[in-house]
């Protein structure tokens, strides 16, 4: 217990009690003290005058014994606390009521006296106790004088005996003091107990919140919604403004972010296998047939004919160049996903892109019978970006176009310029995409069709490739499709006005312009 937030607030509460108690009652006693010390002092500040008046103490420097043995009888039978001191003019005690044996001291230091006689100082004035040579204590005092003025004396009386020297004897004789005391100790264990009911509401939605999150600890990080633990962070949560409510609602934020991590993990970590088991497959079939040809060549040595022998090497070739491309797609598309890969950007017409790398598949459109055109219009502005980059993008777009586009269909690569950027699409007039296979067509290793051996050709890299590299120059690519309709992608390139030559191109490529 001692170790919660509450446990501790409670030990911290009640020692400060504690010591706010012990400083209150000794307060109290020190200036209640004080008090009775001053209220005495005060009300019997004349009493040693009137003895005098009333009295012949001394007479010619010798002392009265007659009279003062009646003054010593009428005060003991009027106030036995009061002690009488009969002092000479340096203040030696000549005599006194107290029993012989408790009187300590043999002189009393007259600046006390003096002090209570001028009535310039503040009530109470302590002076010397005859009973202890260390104590003081209030008392009435006044000058026993001859005729001529001459100060012979002094009448020294002690307000107070030794029933008052102790608290306890404080307490013992004062019922108000009792009460007040007992009144202060009543308040401060209210005002405690007060205390620590406040601390346990107010830290009550902190304990809720913290078994919430021992819950969410132990819990299923993969379940998204766990109502063992939201439940309780809800109440945590009640109060809006303070600090709890933000702690849960930060802890809350916290649980969704892990819940969709752990998710986004799950599914990567599938991506993965799936990705390991799809470049297996793709790699373990070229390979395959390429080592069975070249193991029947060899078998077969001499007894091939020339024709069998140069068709068993042109699978070979093809199976070859088929493992070639997927691997250099593999380390393109890993070059791509590394962050030290930056497009170098610079201005370029992509009309002129366009049509150089349409005249480059235009041979491969016209052996499947398709009709590959580019359609924009004269003057477009210059775009600023990777011209090798977007020059793949241009290929890998319209030869996926060429490969799902039957005889007799058409692909046409659009330019149009729009404010500040011009829209490049690619449409061709093909099988289509279907709407379950739409969202999934730039995954890697995603090929439409894929039981399809006509369309079943390619990696499933081309499409991935493309939208990387799109990103890469902050621009994003969309598709379109209708089942059996044809396909439609569309991305944007920031336009600019050209501030340098425009790169030129030949039939094999593009060549910068330096």
């Amino acid at each position: 217990m001692f170790k919660t937030l509450y446990g501790k607030l409670a030990i911290v509460l009640l020692g400060l009690f504690c010591l706010i108690g012990a400083v209150a009652i000794v307060l109290t006693l020190y200036t209640t003290r004080l008090y009775f010390q001053e209220v005495n002092q005060k009300l019997n500040r004349t009493l040693a005058e009137h003895m005098v008046a009333e009295n012949i103490l001394m007479q010619a420097g010798q002392v009265n014994d007659t009279a003062i043995k009646e003054l010593f009888h009428l005060l003991m039978v009027i106030n036995p606390s009061i002690e009488v001191y009969l002092l000479d003019a340096q203040g030696t005690i000549l005599t006194f009521s107290a029993p012989p044996e408790k009187v300590k001291r043999q002189r009393i230091s007259l600046a006390p006296l003096e002090r209570f006689l001028s009535g310039d100082e503040d009530l109470p004035i302590l002076g010397d106790d005859p009973r202890d040579i260390n104590r003081e204590k209030i008392f009435s005092a006044f000058p026993i004088q001859r005729l001529n003025g001459q100060t012979e004396g002094y009448l020294y009386v002690i307000l107070g005996g030794e029933e008052l020297d102790s608290v306890a004897q404080m307490l013992k004789g004062s019922y108000i003091l009792r009460l007040s005391l007992w009144a202060v100790a009543a308040t401060l264990l209210f005002v405690l107990l007060t205390g620590l009911l406040i601390f346990e509401l107010l830290t009550r939605r902190l304990r809720t919140l913290a078994v919430a999150m021992e819950t969410f600890k132990r819990g299923d990080f993969s379940q998204q919604s766990d109502p063992s633990y939201r439940s309780q962070v809800h109440f945590a949560t009640t109060r809006k403004g303070d600090e709890i409510y933000e702690l849960g609602t930060i802890f809350t934020q916290m649980a969704d972010r892990i819940h969709q991590q752990v998710g986004q993990l799950k599914q990567t970590d599938l991506l993965r296998r799936e990705l390991v088991a799809n470049v297996s497959h793709d790699l373990r079939t070229p390979l395959t047939s390429l080592q069975g040809y070249l193991e029947t060549l060899l078998l077969k040595e001499g007894t091939l004919s020339p024709q069998e022998q140069r068709t068993y090497l042109e699978i070979a070739t093809k199976h070859s160049e088929q493992l070639g491309k997927l691997v250099a797609e593999l380390f393109e598309l890993a070059k791509l996903d590394s962050h030290e890969m930056e497009p170098h950007v610079e201005l370029f017409s992509l009309s002129e892109l366009v049509q150089d790398v349409v005249q480059q598949l235009r041979l491969a459109a016209e052996q499947k019978r398709i009709g590959l055109h580019a359609d924009f219009q004269e003057d477009l502005p210059f775009v600023s970006a990777d011209i090798g980059l977007i020059e793949r993008v241009l290929k890998n777009l319209i030869e996926n176009a060429l490969r799902y586009t039957p005889q007799g269909g058409t692909v046409t690569v659009a330019l149009t310029q729009s404010s500040q950027t011009i829209m490049v699409q690619v449409t061709d007039t093909g099988c289509g995409i279907s709407p379950d296979d739409l969202p999934h067509i730039f995954d890697r290793f995603f090929r439409v069709g894929a039981n399809d051996q006509e369309h079943s050709t390619g990696a499933g890299l081309g499409l991935a490739i493309t939208k990387r590299i799109l990103e890469l120059h902050g621009s994003t690519i969309e598709a379109r499709s209708i089942l059996n309709n044809g396909t439609t992608f569309t991305f944007h390139l920031p336009a600019a006005h050209p501030s340098i030559e425009p790169i030129g191109f030949s039939s094999t490529g593009y060549v910068p312009q330096r």
